[in-house]
């Protein structure tokens, strides 16, 4: 999978300022998916192309998801077009440029130059002319040209992989906000699972621009993966209508995940007890991680042991809400000194959740599609590595007791899965091995002696180097 990028501004290298990426020298990056490699075909005064050539793995893909081991998930384009890989890879690669930053060259950034994409094969699931229909209106000449099925084959007609070459004089953040939306789009198709934190991404790579395309709800429906309850939701922050019903939406969301449970008190009894796990280890820099809206934030205010209490989520909304839970708008500047809301994803490497004591995952990891496991496990436990993490899920054992729960279904429509106590186990003594961790597991909740407690908690400790 290749894009190349070229500029004739001049000085053309100007362009590895921009791109935080030195001509002199092949850059590699090792991705969840492959590896990306960043170097410069022609690196002059007069002209700079910079490369980007993503290397799929899609037998280790398959491997790593066998419920997904057809043969398709072998025998697929994934290595050689462009998709939703070369997206991720974007903002991993070229993270700094897309932001709109440069140390070296700042004024460059903000600075519209001659640029040229280029990209070899591309599926454009709709024709050559959606990829003209997405582009034009964003101020680009697009050229395309369609490859046949078979060139020895002419009768069998044209295939759906075009070449595409876009030019325009812009900022280089501008075009890689404008790759990073709309690719997935051509190809509709995304190669991971997609949730409201897809709608953050989309509206925040899509500022400024995305409000007034034409094809905005197209856009949306597509990268969305024509899931309507969050192409609406995103179509109501987009136009700004959003307030009123999609706070709605995130109450009753947590009334329906909360609905079996509320009989047992077993929320409250939950953040009561991370909250004393957190307060007995003597922790005084603790992240809340998956906040949500608040809730153990509140708890955790109310100690003046904990000096700095940090909240991070993937909703800008729940984060919202969150404010005004915790009066943060009114709150005296003490308070405000002791607490901070982040947004982000615990999929993607964060330095600002490193150097803290501990960590809690409260009903966070069962959200997560089970590909991305691996993805969390090496932001918290390798990167941010906190001394103490507390996690708690649910215990799928237990999901026998609640009447009004069909068998084989899962407590949460959000839930990409849930362990029993055993899986829970299992997965948990994993990270504590591969980690450096101890850990151990307690209950929540009044236990069944058959089918345990309904809610499990696994509390690492970081063992000393």
């Amino acid at each position: 999978m290749l894009l190349t990028i070229p500029t004739t501004h001049t000085p053309a290298t100007d362009l590895g300022y921009l791109l935080h990426k030195n001509p002199a020298r092949i850059q590699e990056t090792e991705l969840a998916f492959g590896r990306a490699r960043v170097f410069y075909p022609v690196a002059n005064e007069d002209l700079c192309t910079v490369a980007l050539l993503l290397e799929i793995d899609p037998i280790g893909l398959t491997r790593r998801n066998p419920a997904d081991a057809a043969a398709e998930q072998y025998v697929n384009d994934r290595p050689y077009v462009v998709s939703s890989f070369l997206s991720v890879a974007l903002a991993k690669v070229f993270g700094t440029a897309l932001g709109g930053r440069s140390k070296e060259r700042p004024e460059l950034a903000e600075q519209a130059i001659p640029l040229r994409v280029e990209m070899p094969v591309v599926p454009a699931r709709g024709g050559s002319d959606l990829i003209a229909r997405l582009f034009e209106p964003l101020g680009y000449t697009v050229e395309t040209v369609r490859y046949p099925l078979d060139p020895a084959f002419p009768d069998w007609g044209m295939s759906p992989y075009c070449r595409v070459t876009l030019e325009a004089e812009c900022r280089l953040s501008d075009l890689l906000r404008h790759l990073y939306v709309l690719i997935p789009v051509l190809d509709d198709r995304k190669h991971y699972w997609v949730g409201e934190d897809e709608i953050e991404k989309m509206l925040r790579r899509g500022a400024g621009w995305l409000a007034d395309h034409p094809d905005r709800e197209f856009i949306l429906r597509r990268g969305l993966k024509r899931r309507g309850r969050l192409t609406r939701l995103a179509l109501q922050r987009l136009t700004g209508e959003e307030d009123s019903d999609q706070e709605l939406h995130l109450r009753q969301r947590n009334e329906e995940e909360g609905a079996l449970e509320r009989t047992i008190r077993l929320n409250d009894i939950r953040l009561d007890t991370v909250a004393e796990t957190l307060q007995e280890s003597g922790a005084r820099r603790v992240l809340d991680l998956g906040c949500g809206e608040g809730k153990l934030l509140q708890r955790l205010l109310k100690s003046k042991q904990f000096e700095r209490i940090v909240g991070l989520d993937a909703s800008v909304r729940a984060l919202e809400i969150a404010h005004r839970r915790l009066r943060l708008a009114e709150a005296p500047p003490k308070v405000k000194e002791r607490i901070e809301l982040l947004h982000g994803a615990l999929t993607y490497r964060d330095r600002r959740l490193e150097g803290y004591d501990a960590a809690a995952l409260v009903e966070v990891v069962e959200h997560l599609d089970s590909a991305r496991l691996a993805a969390m496990e090496r932001v918290v436990f390798e990167h941010a590595r906190p001394g103490l993490v507390v996690l708690t899920t649910p215990n799928r054992e237990f999901n026998a007791t609640f009447e009004s729960l069909p068998a084989g279904e899962f407590r949460h429509r959000d839930h990409r899965f849930e362990w029993t106590r055993e899986e829970c186990q299992a997965w948990a003594a994993g990270v504590a091995e591969r980690r450096g961790y101890s850990v151990v597991h307690r209950g929540i909740g009044d236990e069944d002696p058959e089918l345990g407690s309904p809610t499990q908690m696994a509390i690492f400790t970081r063992l000393e180097s």
